[in-house]
């Protein structure tokens, strides 16, 4: 027998869980090192990620009017510090390990839990979807991502009422990873959001790209995207999540927070201490194009930020 889940986000018969699988997932789940998250969740999915087929199912609301960006390019043009400072990181990125990975949930929640990233990826609904990418030094591309929404990964960790933020954090492996031997950066890297900001239904928790899982060097096994900010505050390679009450101090803010804020939301008519925001080069092309008012996704988040006149809402 084959359970199906008859949903929009509908996966093909294949990639659905066996009766054997289902009947015994405590089983599964002690093999991955679960056995007390699996005592405590009597109805957890135990499929692991490499057995869920992709592509995941696109949703169709979010589109994007421009050609999606070549893969060739999404892999190779990275920033991702934690390998160094240049674009070029891609190799040095396959040291990276990515399975097993755990990602942990704990501060103002219910109990704190540590998952397997394949075991969380099973419960979620899955699916894909495009999205435009605006990096703060005025770049940008378009990317199918696959993976679940931010929502429901924060229903899942069950916070408390008293949190007000959601703090990320990356994982911490100078040996495979040269550029956490620069001491001169406050690693690991953090970011953060307000539950408000988490609970929208554009943030994305990506799991992989262009059909499949994600490359190591855009950030896998599990990253986080948010379409309306600068790329700088979707962090990539997550092994942690806290609820606070407090707003987390982020990466690039301990770093010069003069240039980039907790918020980094874009705006064209913001410019950057040391370049302008009004035009964006686009990957793959000799294109400039004009930036919009948070990347084009004003109609989804807009509301967020009108009673914070006097933040500093963008980078």
């Amino acid at each position: 027998m084959l359970i199906k889940v008859r949903r929009g986000w509908e996966l093909p018969e294949a990639a659905a869980t066996s009766e054997s699988v289902f009947v015994n997932r405590r089983t599964v789940l002690q093999s991955l090192g679960l056995g007390a998250i699996a005592a405590s969740l009597p109805g957890v999915h135990a499929a692991r990620a490499d057995a869920i087929a992709y592509p995941f199912a696109k949703n169709e609301k979010y589109t994007v009017d421009r050609l999606i960006t070549s893969e060739e390019i999404n892999t190779t043009y990275n920033n991702f510090y934690e390998f160094g400072s240049q674009k070029t990181i891609s190799k040095a990125a396959q040291k990276l390990t990515t399975k097993p990975w755990t990602v942990t949930f704990d501060g103002l929640v219910e109990k704190p839990i540590t998952i397997d990233a394949e075991a969380l990826l099973a419960q979620m609904p899955r699916e894909e979807r495009v999205y435009r990418h605006r990096c703060v030094e005025a770049w940008s591309m378009v990317v199918p991502w696959s993976g679940f929404a931010l929502a429901d990964m924060v229903k899942f960790a069950k916070p408390l009422g008293s949190a007000k933020y959601v703090r990320f954090e990356t994982f911490s492996r100078p040996d495979e990873a040269p550029g956490m031997r620069q001491f001169w950066y406050p690693w690991p890297y953090i970011e953060g959001v307000t539950m408000a900001e988490a609970m929208n239904e554009l943030g994305f928790m990506v799991t992989g790209a262009y059909g499949k899982t994600l490359a190591k060097s855009m950030g896998a096994p599990l990253r986080l995207h948010l379409p309306w900010k600068y790329g700088f505050k979707s962090i990539k390679s997550i092994v942690k999540v806290s609820f606070t009450e407090e707003r987390p101090k982020t990466f690039w803010e301990a770093i010069q927070s003069s240039e980039y804020g907790f918020w980094a939301n874009v705006n064209p008519q913001v410019p950057h201490l040391r370049w302008s925001q009004a035009t964006e080069r686009v990957l793959g092309s000799d294109e400039r194009v004009p930036t919009k008012l948070f990347n084009g996704y004003a109609e989804y988040v807009a509301d967020l930020y009108k009673d914070l006149a006097k933040e500093r809402l963008w980078a």
